[in-house]
């Protein structure tokens, strides 16, 4: 019995420090191409499929065209932000490559709470 219970415990100890990498903060900066990140920065388009780890990532095929928002700064600038469709989230930034920019002068601000909501079938989901 002591055995089995052993093996719970640590099956609970590996699921929460999933749950709390997944909640992780990205980064505290970001840069965006207004002071509310609401202008689409650029256009890229999708060099490779990616599919990221959790709910705050944008999935996508190789050739998709992507509008990015934002580009996390300081401690992260390797993930960018952007939509395609209905579809927003992050991805690494080396997945893409830049076929038009809209906005040159980037402004750096502060990440919000909302910045890590995941949508979940018309759910919200804060991590």
């Amino acid at each position: 019995m002591p055995r089995i219970l052993d093996q719970r415990i640590l099956l609970l100890v590996i699921s929460f420090s999933a749950s709390v990498q997944s909640t992780k903060v990205l980064s505290e900066w970001k840069k965006c191409g207004d002071p509310e990140c609401e202008k689409a920065m650029s256009r890229v388009q999708a060099t490779t499929d990616y599919l990221g780890p959790d709910c705050r990532y944008l999935n996508f095929k190789s050739g998709e065209e992507i509008m990015v928002y934002s580009k996390l700064s300081r401690k992260n600038e390797n993930l960018w932000t952007g939509s395609k469709g209905k579809d927003f989230g992050y991805f690494p930034r080396d997945t893409v490559k830049v076929e038009e920019v809209f906005i040159e002068e980037e402004v750096e601000v502060l990440i919000k709470e909302t910045d890590f909501l995941c949508l979940h079938e018309d759910k919200n989901v804060f991590e």
